[in-house]
C-alpha cells in the first residue's frame, strides 16, 4: 500500500495527466472532484491538490475531460471499447481473446489492471508501432473467472499469504490472521478471494479448506479437484436422498415399457469397470435383417427434475476420470447399482432398436423406454479374442476370471456378425469425411498406495470400435429424430465445427518439418489428407506429437441446441444419448426425447441453451483436472527414474527453453534455455527451433534428444530435464 503524503510536501506528483486520465476513464460514467481524485492518489497536503487542480483544468482547455458541474470532471470517451477473455500468460503480462478481433490483443503486465487469468474484462485497443499488431489496456473487470483458488499458505506473526499453484496467477492473496481456518505454515490450501481495492497490491482473502500437506498424494489429487472447483464428494443429504429411492423393478412399471429381456443382450466394457451404462442386443429377424438394440440405462427414471440430487448432477454435469479415482456424477447406488447393466439383472433402460441389413443400412428404428437383462458380461479383451480368432474360447490372459472359459456361441456369432457391421459403418464414416483420431492413451500401474510402478498406452481395437459405431450410430440417430422434425424442437447437440484455416496453416507448417503434406484446398481434401497424415505417422516417434497438434487443429466439440452438424465425424445430426451415467447432456437428451415420443409441445430453447453452456464449461474443468491429475502422475513416476537417460521428442520450443516428451512412456518435461550452457540460443520463430549463436547447432520441433531428470515438483507439477545431447551423439 502506498504511504500518504505528508502535509506540506511539494514534491511534484510524477506522471499526473495519465493517472488523472485513467482514474476518470476506468469509472467513466461517474463524476470526480479534485478531493475525490486526490483521495484516490493518497495525498492530503496543500501543494499535491493544487497540482490536480491545475491539471485538471489543463485537461479540460484540451477537451480530454468535460466539467459534468461545477468542480467535477469526466472524461471524454472518444476510444471503442470492446469485451473479451483475458489468458495470461506466465510473465504477467497476458492477451484478451476477443470476438472483434482476429488476432489476440496484447496487454503488457502494466496493463492488466488487477485482472485475472480467464475473466471477462473490457478493454481499448491500439496498434502496437513496432509490429503493427494490436495492444491494450484493461479498463474493467466484467466477470471474475472463479473466485477460489488454490495454494499454499505462508503464516506470519500478524497476517499470511497464499501463493497460488500455477504460472497465470502473478500475485499472492493476502489473508488477515483470524481467516486462515486453522492452517498450518506450509498447508496447501483452498482461498476464496473476497476483495481487491484499487489501492491494494495484493487482493485479500479467506482459508475455505485445509487440503493437507504439499506432495501428499491425496492432497495434490483434491488440490486438482479443488483447483477447478470440481467436488470431491457428494453432500450428505444429497447421499442420503439417493439410498431412500426404489430401486426395484416392478410389474407396474414393466407394463409402461417394452420388455426386451428375452432377447439376448450383453455389455462390453472396459476389465475395471464398475459401471455399465450400455448394453447391446442381437437377433436374426425373419424377414432376415438384424435387429440391433442399443440400450442405455434409464437414469432419467430415477434422476427426477427438482429434486437435490438432480441439482447435485446438473451443477456436477459430468462425471471426472483422474488417473487413480472417478469422482462421479450420480452417487454409488444409481452408478454401480441401479443404472449399472450388471449381468443375470433386470434393468429399466431406454433404447434404441435398429433393423439392419448385410450392408449395416438402417431399414427401421424405434426409440424408446424398455426393460432388459444382461446375459453376458465381456471385457473389451475377451470380445477381442472372439473376433481374432472367430471362436467363443476366451483364453486366461484376458479373461475377467483369470481363468479361461468357453463363451456362449450365440454371443460369439453376434459379436462376429456385429463386428463386421461395425467395419462397414466406420468405413462409411471416413469415406464422408470422418477424422479417424486413435490417439494413443497413457496409462499408469498403480500400487495399493496409488504410486505408479508402471506405465503402458491403451490404444483402440476392434472390439472397442465395435461399441464405438454402435454407440455413434445411436446418438446420431437420436438426433436425426428430433431434429429433422417439423415443426422443430428444441433439442441438445452436440456439435463440431470446421477447423479453423490458420491453425490448419500452421500444422502444414509444422508437419513439413516430418516431411508430410496436407491438401487444404476444401473440406474434402482437408479431411482425406488429415486421416492420411495420422495414419502415415502411426508408430513413428513423431505419432504423439503429430497426433496431439492434430487435435489442436480441430475446433472444440460442445454442447447446444443450434446445430451445425459435426465436423469430426462427418455427421449433420448428432448428439449424447449413450452415457446418461456420467454426463449430464444425456439426461436432457433422453427426458426430451421422451417428452417428443408423448407428443408435448417443444421446450424452451433459452433454458436448455444455458444448460447446454454449464455442461460444456463443466465438461472443460474435468478435462484440464484429467490432464492435471496425468501430469502429476508422470511426475511422480519419474521421481523414481532421476539416475536414467532417457530418448524424447522435442515436442515444443520457445524462447524460454524446450519441451521434450519421452518415446517411453510419453512423460514431458522442460529444459530451460538457461540451462544449455555450451552456447547461447536463441528462438528461431520460423524454424520452430533454438539455434546456438556460436555453433549453429540448433534444437528444433520433432527432433529427437537425450535427457535426464533433473528436478520433479510435484507441486507445481513441473518436470526439468537437463539436455545431455543428441542420440546420435550420445552412446546409450
Amino acid at each position: 500500500m502506498t504511504k500518504k503524503r505528508r502535509k506540506g510536501s511539494s514534491n511534484k506528483i510524477a506522471n499526473l495527466t495519465n493517472t488523472i486520465l485513467s482514474i476518470l476513464k476506468k469509472d467513466r460514467n461517474q463524476s470526480f472532484n479534485y478531493k475525490q481524485i486526490a483521495a484516490k492518489l493518497e495525498v492530503d497536503d496543500a501543494s499535491s491538490r493544487n497540482q490536480i487542480i491545475k491539471k485538471l483544468q489543463e485537461l479540460l482547455a484540451k477537451k480530454e475531460i468535460e466539467e459534468t458541474e461545477r468542480g467535477k470532471f469526466k472524461a471524454v470517451i472518444t476510444t471503442e471499447y470492446h469485451t473479451g477473455i483475458l489468458d495470461m500468460a506466465s510473465r504477467g503480462s497476458g492477451y484478451i481473446i476477443s470476438a472483434d478481433f482476429d488476432e489476440d490483443v496484447y496487454i503488457s503486465s502494466n496493463n492488466i489492471n488487477k485482472a485475472l487469468n480467464g475473466d471477462e474484462v473490457e478493454f481499448y485497443a491500439y496498434k502496437r508501432r513496432k509490429r503493427g499488431k494490436f495492444e491494450g489496456e484493461i479498463t474493467n473487470i466484467i466477470k471474475r473467472a472463479k473466485s477460489e483458488y488454490v495454494g499454499v499458505i505462508q503464516i506470519h506473526d500478524n497476517y499470511a499469504f497464499v501463493v497460488v499453484n500455477g504460472t497465470k496467477m502473478y500475485t499472492d492473496i493476502f489473508v488477515p490472521i483470524n481467516k486462515i481456518n486453522k492452517a498450518e505454515n506450509g498447508d496447501v490450501v483452498l482461498v476464496s478471494l473476497e476483495s481487491w481495492e484499487k489501492s491494494e497490491d495484493s487482493p485479500k482473502g479467506q482459508v475455505l479448506k485445509v487440503l493437507g500437506k504439499p506432495g501428499e498424494h491425496n492432497t495434490e489429487i483434491h488440490a486438482i479437484l479443488a483447483e477447478y472447483g470440481l467436488p470431491a464428494e457428494f453432500p450428505q443429504e444429497v447421499e442420503d436422498y439417493a439410498n431412500t429411492l426404489d430401486t426395484s423393478i416392478t410389474q407396474e412399471e414393466i407394463a409402461k415399457r417394452r420388455d426386451m429381456r428375452k432377447t439376448l443382450t450383453f455389455t462390453i466394457d472396459p476389465k475395471d469397470a464398475k459401471d455399465f451404462d450400455d448394453a447391446l442386443s442381437f437377433e436374426v429377424l425373419d424377414n432376415g435383417l438384424y435387429e440391433i438394440g442399443i440400450h442405455i440405462a434409464d437414469v432419467s427414471h430415477y434422476l427426477q427434475e427438482g429434486t437435490i440430487l438432480d441439482d447435485e448432477a446438473y451443477e456436477r454435469a459430468t462425471s471426472v476420470y483422474l488417473v487413480d479415482r472417478v469422482v462421479p456424477m450420480l452417487p454409488e447406488v444409481l452408478s454401480n447399482s441401479a443404472c449399472s447393466l450388471r449381468p443375470h439383472e433386470e434393468k429399466y433402460t431406454f433404447s434404441a432398436v435398429f433393423q439392419m441389413n448385410e450392408k449395416a443400412e438402417v431399414k427401421n428404428e424405434w426409440f424408446g423406454r424398455t426393460v432388459t437383462y444382461s446375459d453376458a458380461r465381456f471385457a473389451y479383451e475377451e470380445a477381442q479374442a472372439i473376433i481374432e480368432t472367430k471362436a467363443n474360447q476366451i483364453p486366461e490372459d484376458v479373461s475377467i476370471t483369470g481363468k479361461p472359459y468357453v463363451a456362449d456361441q450365440k454371443v460369439a456369432d453376434a459379436i462376429l456378425k456385429m463386428d463386421e457391421m461395425a467395419k462397414v459403418m466406420r468405413s462409411k464414416r471416413m469415406r464422408d469425411g470422418a477424422i479417424s483420431f486413435d490417439k494413443v492413451e497413457v496409462k499408469f500401474n498403480l500400487d495399493e498406495q496409488a504410486n505408479p510402478i508402471g506405465v503402458f498406452f491403451k490404444t483402440s481395437q476392434d472390439a472397442n470400435k465395435l461399441i464405438e459405431e454402435f454407440m455413434l450410430l445411436a446418438n446420431k440417430k437420436v438426433a436425426e429424430f428430433i431434429g429433422k422434425k417439423s415443426p422443430k424442437k428444441t433439442f441438445v447437440y452436440r456439435v463440431h465445427d470446421e477447423p479453423d484455416a490458420t491453425k490448419l496453416a500452421a500444422l502444414q507448417s509444422v508437419v513439413s518439418k516430418f516431411g508430410y503434406k496436407l491438401n487444404l484446398k476444401d473440406r474434402n481434401s482437408i479431411s482425406s489428407s488429415l486421416n492420411g497424415l495420422l495414419s502415415e505417422v502411426q508408430g513413428k516417434k513423431e505419432q504423439n506429437l503429430v497426433d496431439t497438434l492434430t487435435i489442436r487443429t480441430m475446433s472444440k466439440a460442445e454442447y447446444t441446441t443450434h446445430n451445425i452438424g459435426h465436423y469430426g465425424l462427418a455427421f449433420d445430426y448428432y448428439t449424447h444419448f449413450t452415457s446418461p451415467i456420467r454426463r449430464y447432456p444425456d439426461v436432457m437428451v433422453h427426458r426430451l426425447l421422451q417428452q417428443y415420443l408423448d407428443g408435448d409441445k417443444s421446450a424452451s430453447e433459452a433454458i436448455y441453451e444455458e444448460k447446454c453452456n454449464h455442461s460444456s464449461n463443466m465438461e472443460n474443468l474435468s478435462t484440464k483436472a484429467e490432464r492435471d491429475s496425468i501430469k502429476y502422475m508422470q511426475i511422480k513416476f519419474m521421481e523414481d527414474h532421476k539416475n536414467e537417460e532417457f530418448v524424447g521428442v522435442i515436442s515444443g520450443v520457445t524462447d524460454w527453453g524446450i519441451y521434450i516428451e519421452i518415446v517411453a512412456n510419453k512423460c514431458e518435461g522442460m529444459v530451460s534455455v538457461r540451462d544449455m550452457k555450451d552456447d547461447h540460443y536463441e528462438f528461431d520463430e520460423t524454424q520452430y527451433a533454438l539455434v546456438g549463436k556460436k555453433s549453429g547447432i540448433s534444437y528444433q520441433l520433432g527432433e529427437e534428444v537425450v535427457v535426464k531428470v533433473k528436478n520433479t515438483d510435484l507441486v507445481k507439477k513441473h518436470l526439468d530435464f537437463t539436455l545431455i545431447g543428441k542420440p546420435e551423439v550420445v552412446t546409450l
